[in-house]
């Protein structure tokens, strides 16, 4: 970008932020210090579902997941070939910043019937690197699997395959995708993952690899044969809120995703819903659903007050939506 054309495009920008909150939209701003400023003091709930956030350049993403630099900035991954990487400076423009794996990812292609798609990364840092836990999988199969990447800059073409996690096939009861990594106040690895079949599983990692120490899963939530995938575990307070996805994805405009949660003391359950059922049998207090022009919001992913998550547009594309996340008297979460 030349220099005379930068005022222009910073006028623009402000413009459009200006129309966009005189009709109601919602506009982030990143916060200094990186410290949540909502939920120290309980809030209310709004009376309806709000909008995702107003974003400029490249937020047509699906399976979003996003963690904030050291350096600043934000670094954002999401389902695409080979993975797909966003980068953003204050959470309103989005800017395409390659493929993880720009020259392929051949260990996946046995899950993945030979395509380049992969599926629902969880991005974090951790001891000077960033770890990315992704899935490699085809619709409607359990023959699949998570793997995990590591790189010092989170640049395209940096990163490290520090291979497989766990691996689903025929005579497994859960489906190994959609992985989420969790670390407890004392310091323990767990990994939160899962999709239909017996639905959302956890599993120890070993600190030291980012790996399964015991590949044994234990269950934390599950519909039936009703669809639940998604998982993706916080702390808040004396909590820990397990965030899932209700129903269908995947649809376009048709997609009936329902972003729910549950919450426990433990960061291994039991997670019951506001009305108390637990998870494991069928429980999930709602956070978003479909409204207006926002189609199936959900796989969502929080980072400190934030909640992402993909929804469809009417035209059925696929977009980056952002709220704030606040909470009630009670300690149960809401989006505004």
């Amino acid at each position: 970008m030349s220099v005379t054309s930068r005022p222009r495009r910073i006028a623009l920008v402000a413009a459009l932020v200006v129309a966009a909150s005189a009709a109601g939209i919602v506009v982030l701003r990143a916060r200094d210090g990186g410290a949540p400023a909502a939920g120290s003091t309980p809030m209310t709930a709004p009376s309806a579902y709000p909008e995702p956030a107003f974003l400029l350049g490249d937020a047509g993403v699906h399976d979003p997941t996003m963690v904030r630099r050291p350096d600043g900035g934000y670094l954002l991954a999401h389902t695409g070939d080979n993975l797909r990487l966003r980068t953003s400076t204050d959470l309103s423009t989005f800017t395409d910043a390659g493929a993880v794996f720009p020259d392929g990812a051949a260990w996946t292609t046995p899950y993945t019937k030979g395509s380049t798609a992969l599926w629902a990364p969880d991005i974090s840092f951790h001891d000077g690197r960033y770890h990315l836990y992704y899935s490699a999988s085809t619709f409607g199969s359990n023959t699949s699997a998570i793997f995990l990447a590591t790189s010092t800059t989170g640049e395209s073409g940096s990163w490290t395959n520090d291979g497989l996690v766990i691996e689903s096939g025929a005579g497994s009861d859960f489906n190994a995708i959609d992985p989420n990594l969790f670390v407890d106040d004392t310091g323990h690895w767990w990994l939160t993952f899962g999709s239909f079949w017996t639905g959302i599983k956890q599993i120890a990692l070993d600190p030291a690899t980012g790996r399964a120490s015991n590949p044994a899963p234990t269950a934390l939530a599950t519909r039936g044969d009703t669809a639940i995938e998604a998982p993706y575990l916080v702390k808040h307070g004396d909590h820990y809120y397990l965030w899932v996805s209700f129903d269908a994805c995947c649809k376009g405009a048709a997609s009936t995703y329902r972003t729910m949660v549950g919450r426990s003391t433990s960061p291994n359950g039991p997670f019951t819903d506001r009305a108390g059922t637990p998870m494991t049998a069928g429980g999930g207090t709602e956070i978003l659903a479909g409204h207006g022009a926002v189609h199936g919001p959900g796989h969502p992913a929080v980072l400190d007050d934030l909640l992402l998550y993909h929804y469809y547009a009417d035209s059925g594309s696929s977009h980056l939506g952002l709220n704030r996340i606040g909470y009630d008297s009670d300690g149960w979460p809401f989006a505004y």
